[in-house]
């Protein structure tokens, strides 16, 4: 058993009293509700159009990296042709025009990636949101104590009678198309 579910199982057990007695006045039915969090993610229309514009960006930094290995290319065969003939200074200078053009490559190729990792944050922010108050909505709403994350199998198994899958309730809240089949159960 993972250490994520060990702990979740831990905790589920010391606050069971406190949920299933419904102390707040709230009704908390003590069950637990559970869902894969990345397929109601992914089923977002919104995903397709973060996916679509990341790629895009992808490309464009992937074109500029791939323009620049030829212009490094280009002046290594030129070095390689002409080490013979050049006099040392020149020999040099041209030693170091490569070495920068090889540090810049490396830092783009770097600095790109982080810019990708940020885009992605922000494109899918709103996103995130959204499905974060989905989830918590259904959870007040159906009286669960809590809805749980079933991805990466951090819980491989939930007890039918104590957890529910809520995967269509939170897409319905989401105005996402629903599932026909239930999904199956981690």
């Amino acid at each position: 058993m993972g250490k994520a579910c060990r702990l979740f199982l831990y905790v589920s057990f010391l606050l069971w009293p406190f949920c299933a007695g419904a102390q707040t006045g709230a009704t908390v039915s003590g069950k637990l509700g559970y869902l894969s969090y990345n397929a109601v993610f992914q089923s977002m229309p919104e995903y397709a159009v973060s996916q679509r514009k990341l790629a895009d960006l992808k490309a464009k930094y992937d074109k500029e990296a791939q323009r620049s290995e030829a212009e490094f290319q280009r002046k290594f065969v030129e070095f390689l042709q002409g080490q013979k003939e050049f006099p040392e200074n020149i020999l040099l200078k041209r030693q170091h025009e490569l070495q920068d053009l090889l540090e810049k490559s490396i830092r783009f190729k770097e600095e790109a990636q982080q810019l990708l990792t940020q885009a992605e944050k922000d494109l899918q922010a709103d996103m995130l949101y959204l499905l974060n108050e989905a989830i918590r909505a259904v959870g007040v709403e159906r009286g669960y104590a809590c809805i749980v994350n079933t991805d990466g199998n951090v819980c491989p198994f939930l007890h039918p009678a104590m957890a529910d899958d809520v995967t269509n309730l939170v897409k319905e809240k989401l105005q996402l198309p629903i599932s026909v089949e239930p999904a199956p159960q981690p």
